[in-house]
Parts: structure tokens; C-alpha cells; sequence
């Protein structure tokens, strides 16, 4: 709730009974407790919260920064925090996870069952030869299988590789061969607005040049006939139907630092990043930013409204409700599918308590008007949230106004794939800005500076800046720990500051406003993609000899993708040759890394050293004054 009579022009304040039932009722209290000791702040929750095999020796070890460890020492699983001390409460006989299929079916998961599950599958990952350390990816839609796949392979100490069920060939057959995966674990298919995605058969054609992948799982979800290769793929109903299935598989005992999943997110230099995690500091970090940030209670019903095939989906689909013992939400379709109130009737059906989405879901579903939401009960909610890019003022006071009615904090969070879990973000306690994600978590230590560190003057446009270490965060590029260097620590490398690679500004308060990226990553409905990435698949068609794409902003998602082509010789561009190449990057890449137009060019701004400068070709598209070109090459 929010105390109207105390709002003072954008500033939102919280009402006294929210700040009074919150787990935080001071951010400046434990702000400052973290910043006076930042591994006894962490130790101690630590300590209280979570059940270890075997204590840690030393709670942050820095001595080979930025190759920071945590919990040195310690002997854990998540899985014991998530599932198992669970089987030994009350909390076995409560509802771990709800689902709604597009369709209408629906399943209720109790932790009792999802852990019989979860042991079940992690028996069978082993009878196919899955051990400790080794790679699985998955891919699959929306349903509690994908849990069930990422719990059993973290039971095993196996890492998972999840790949978003959105992505098409090229992209799964990357990341499959980069990430050397023994197993891929995918369904025949998955629902969205009433189509089938066919999973099956775009992993068929990733699997035949991916020479790594000696099994293959497939759910069985949609129903249709799908092509399965004798000796090498299995349906899951088969194999958990057998006595292999041991629904009593021991835990895996894990060191704190070993690692728990990778997961990778677009870069700049073309090759997707792979971004490791552990099993200690991200089960620390994402329970407790979910708990303080969210206000968990034993009776919520809490919904994520992301795809656990991205990074929200793993922290906070998957891990730390589970660690918190709460009862989640699971939804396999579109928000608009088959009406544009397909949201609202869930939260209505199911009294879901507090929602965490995308400011490019919110402006989607603004664009249908009040009269959809208006038609049903969401009094049931008490807090809402957002993720994946910053939200712009007019979808929050939308989202506060009509679905919080008034009555709902937002939780406006800023993170990445390689922190974690929350960075940037209000508690319940805090006044709300719309637009800002207000200030860093207790611990979080960020600032906004200029090309030499210093830090920038209130409002002024800079680097955004971690300046202490976290729990939760990334730990390397898997298999490139020179390229995690490069990439995070050596602009700042003397002060010793994670570089995030967005730009932002600190106004007077010290509220953070996270204005975008800085390096070449488009973020598209919250989704980063790479432009070399998009850029290799245009080069990819026989047409194309050389491609830059740039980031439009758009007001439903955020950004749309612009292309600018160089046709080879014996071609010339045409309203068809768009429409093929657009089809075409769809088709390399997924539907979400389309572009919405592409434009046929004699010849690129580049630097004398042959860069592209998209930033020229951005100001051009924006009518916008162009900047420096002293070192454009013509």
C-alpha cells in the first residue's frame, strides 16, 4: 500500500502497516551494518538462514580478485536448502509449485512430490552417465519439467546449460558445442498463442552437428509426431517409469565454490558468453534479495512471470522460492493468449499475491486498456515488481494505478545474468521514484562515474559501477577466464570495480536511473541479443557482404532491431530480399532477434581500424547530432 496522503509530487511512499509488516523496516540500518562489514553481514545471514554439510573456513576471499570466492570451505548443495531440510517440516505437504498450461491443464506440485520427482530424474540423468561437473542443456517451453531438469542435474552436481525455448538452431547448437554437453533434455514441443513451437525437430537439427550430445530426453508436451533417433533419444515418461527412477537419490555433496549452472547472455565480440555460478554465494544471494526484496511470506502466492530459460527464471522461478519454502506460479503461454486478460484471470483464479514481469509485458498489455483488467478481482495482490530493462514513468503509473490499484509497492529491480540475483532495488520500506530502481541493495556498493572514475555529478550521465563483491556473482566465462577479466574488471581494473556496461545517472537523493547499454547489446522485450550475433546471421545469407544492426527505441519493446545491409555483387534490395533476410535471422537466431525493418546500404561508418560505429548510424536513424567522426574512416 502506498500513503497517498504522503505522496510528494514522482515520490511514492510507502504506508506505514507495509513498512510495519516488512522482514526490513530500515534499508539505512542494514545498509549500513553491510557497509561496515561486508563479510560479517554476509556470514551472519549465512549462518541463520541456510544448512550447511560443513562450515566455511573464511566467509570472502579476495586474495585473487576478481576471481572472488565465497564460503571457502563450506560444504552445501542447494539442493538440500531447496528440497531436502523441506522433508523434515510442514513445508513437504505445501504447494511448491502451481501451473497453467496455455491450454487450460493444470498440475499442483507439493514439495513432498516435486522432491520425489526431482530425485526420480536425477537417478535417471546418472543411468545415462551424467556425473559430477559434466554439462546438460535443456531446452524446453514453460513447464515443470524444466524445473524438475534444473533441480535433478544441480542434485547430481552436473552443471545445467538452460537454453531459452525461443532460440532457434544456430543459437541451441552453439551453446550445446561451446558448453560440450553430455545430455540434452527438451520436450516435442512447447504452446505459445495457441501454436506449437516444435522443439523436437529444431534439436534434431542442432544435433546433427553437435557431436558432443550422446543422449537426448524429450517430454512429451504437445502431443504431435516428432522424430526420435534410435539408441540416442529417450521420452521421459519411459525412463521415469523404470526402476532406475529412485525416487530416494542421495544429494550430491558440493563445495561452495563448484560450480551450479552456466548460462549465457549476449556479448559484443559475437560469441555468447557463458556465465558460471556456484552453489553457495548465489543460494545465499538469491533467497535473501528475494526475501527482503519481496517481503516473503508463508502465504503468498508469488508469481515470475519470466522464462526460466533466462537468468529471473533461475533465481527466482526456480532456486530461492524453493530455498524459502514458498508457493510459486508457473504460467506456459502468452499474456494475451486467447484474450488480452489471460493474466488478470489468473490472478484472479488463483489469488496470487505478488507479480514480478517486464516493463515490455505492461506496456503490451496497457496498449488494451483498462476495461480487460477492470473485469476481474486483483485484490488478492500486495506487492508488484519489474524486470529486464529500466520502466519508463507511464507504464509504472499504469501498472501502480489500475493493476496495483493504488494499493501495491512496484519493486523496480535492476541486475544482470552475471550478478545473480538483485543489485539495484527499492525493499518495501523505501520511496519509490517511477523510473529509478532507487539504490543498491544493503551491500551493493554502486556509483555512477565518468571516463576516469570520478564520480559524476547528481543527474549527470556515467558508468554505472559495483565497487565491493557479492555472493551471487558470476565466478568466470566458462572456459575463458581471461575474456571474464577483460570484460568486467579492466576499464575500472586499478580501483578494482565491476563494470556492468550500462550507463546511468545518481540524482540528488542518490537514487540510481539506469539510462541503457553502453557496449553493443540490444535489449529487446527485456531479452539482451548481440549484435555481431545478429549481424553474423545476415552475413550468413548468400545476399549479404557485410551488416550492422543498431537498437531503435520503441514504446512496447523497448528497443526494435534496425539492419543495415551491404549486398553482394548481382543482388539488389527489394521489399522481397527484407522479407527473406528477416526470415532468415528468425530462423539463425529465434523470432525475438528478427529485425523490424532492414535498410539496403552502399557502404557502413567505420573506424580506421575497420570498427563499425553503430553509435553514427544510431544518431542518424534518431535524427540526432552525430557526435565526434574524427575517427570515421570516410
Amino acid at each position: 500500500m502506498v500513503d497517498e496522503k504522503s505522496m510528494a509530487g514522482d515520490v511514492y511512499f510507502p504506508a506505514p502497516e507495509v513498512i510495519e509488516s516488512a522482514h526490513i523496516k530500515s534499508f539505512e540500518e542494514v545498509h549500513a551494518a553491510a557497509t561496515a562489514d561486508l563479510a560479517g553481514f554476509w556470514g551472519k545471514i549465512a549462518a541463520e538462514n541456510f544448512e550447511w554439510y560443513q562450515p566455511w573456513e573464511t566467509v570472502l576471499d579476495d586474495s585473487n580478485a576478481p576471481f572472488y570466492k565465497w564460503f571457502v570451505g563450506a560444504k552445501v548443495n542447494i539442493i538440500h536448502n531447496a528440497l531436502d531440510r523441506h522433508m523434515h517440516t510442514a513445508a513437504r505437504n505445501k504447494a511448491a509449485l502451481i501451473f497453467e498450461g496455455e491450454p487450460g491443464d493444470g498440475r499442483v506440485y507439493t514439495y513432498q512430490q516435486l522432491n520425489h520427482e526431482v530425485c526420480k530424474f536425477a537417478s535417471v540423468l546418472r543411468s545415462l552417465g551424467v556425473r559430477k561437473g559434466d554439462r546438460v542443456t535443456i531446452y524446453m517451453g514453460r513447464i515443470p519439467e524444466l524445473m524438475i531438469a534444473l533441480l535433478a542435474c544441480a542434485k547430481i552436481g552436473a552443471m545445467h546449460s538452460v537454453v531459452y525455448g525461443g532460440f532457434s538452431t544456430e543459437a541451441l547448437h552453439g551453446r550445446i558445442e561451446d558448453s560440450e554437453s553430455k545430455v540434452l533434455i527438451t520436450a516435442d514441443g512447447a504452446w505459445l498463442r495457441g501454436n506449437i513451437i516444435p522443439l523436437k525437430q529444431i534439436a534434431n537439427e542442432a544435433l546433427e552437428r553437435a557431436g558432443a550430445v550422446q543422449s537426448v530426453v524429450c517430454i512429451k508436451r504437445t502431443g504431435q509426431d516428432v522424430e526420435m533417433v534410435p539408441g540416442r533419444d529417450h521420452w521421459y515418461h519411459d525412463l521415469m517409469a523404470l526402476p532406475i527412477a529412485d525416487p530416494n537419490a542421495p544429494t550430491e555433496v558440493m563445495d561452495a565454490e563448484d560450480p551450479l549452472f552456466i548460462l549465457y547472455t549476449s556479448g559484443t565480440t559475437g560469441k555468447p558468453k557463458a556465465i558460471l555460478h556456484t552453489h553457495g554465494g548465489y543460494m545465499v544471494g538469491t533467497a535473501t534479495t528475494l526475501k527482503w526484496v519481496f517481503d516473503i511470506k508463508d502465504k503468498d502466492i508469488w508469481w515470475c512471470a519470466a522464462d526460466p530459460g533466462w537468468i529471473t527464471g533461475h533465481s527466482y522461478i526456480v532456486y530461492s522460492p524453493l530455498v524459502l519454502g514458498a508457493t510459486s506460479f508457473m504460467y506456459e503461454g502468452a499474456p494475451t493468449h486467447p484474450y488480452p486478460d489471460r493474466w488478470w484471470s489468473l490472478i484472479a483464479k488463483y489469488g496470487i499475491t505478488i507479480l514480478y514481469t517486464a516493463p515490455t509485458a505492461i506496456r503490451g498489455l496497457m496498449r488494451f486498456g483498462e476495461s480487460w483488467p477492470s473485469r476481474h478481482d486483483l485484490s488478492s495482490l500486495r506487492l508488484l515488481g519489474t524486470v529486464g530493462e529500466p520502466i519508463n514513468p507511464e507504464a509504472w503509473k499504469w501498472y501502480h494505478r489500475v493493476i496495483g490499484r493504488e494499493q501495491c509497492p512496484i519493486m523496480d529491480t535492476w541486475w544482470q545474468t552475471e550478478t545473480g540475483n538483485f543489485m539495484i532495488t527499492p525493499l518495501p520500506c523505501v520511496p519509490l521514484k517511477p523510473g529509478s530502481a532507487t539504490r543498491g541493495f544493503p551491500g551493493v556498493q554502486v556509483d555512477v562515474v565518468d571516463e576516469d572514475g570520478v564520480p559524476a555529478a547528481a543527474n549527470e550521465e556515467g558508468y554505472l559501477v559495483i565497487k565491493t563483491p557479492w555472493p551471487a556473482m558470476l565466478r568466470t566465462i566458462f572456459g575463458d577466464p581471461d575474456r571474464y577479466v577483460q570484460q568486467y574488471w579492466s576499464r575500472f581494473e586499478e580501483q578494482g570495480w565491476y563494470l556492468p556496461g550500462d550507463s546511468a545517472k545518481k540524482d540528488e537523493d542518490g537514487y540510481i536511473w539506469v539510462i541503457g547499454r553502453i557496449d553493443d547489446v540490444i535489449k529487446v522485450s527485456g531479452y539482451r541479443l548481440g549484435t555481431a550475433e545478429i549481424e553474423s546471421a545476415l552475413v550468413s545469407h548468400e545476399a549479404v557482404a557485410e551488416a550492422a544492426v543498431i537498437g531503435v527505441p520503441d514504446e512496447l519493446k523497448g528497443n526494435i532491431i534496425k539492419a543495415y545491409c551491404i549486398l553482394r555483387q548481382g543482388f539488389d534490395g527489394s521489399d522481397k530480399l527484407e522479407k527473406e533476410l528477416r526470415a532468415h535471422v528468425g530462423h539463425e537466431m529465434g523470432p525475438i532477434a528478427k529485425p523490424a525493418t532492414v535498410e539496403f546500404v552502399d557502404n557502413l561508418p567505420k573506424t580506421r581500424s575497420g570498427k563499425i560505429m553503430r553509435r553514427v548510424l544510431k544518431a542518424r536513424a534518431l535524427g540526432q547530432d552525430e557526435g565526434d567522426l574524427s575517427t570515421l574512416a570516410d
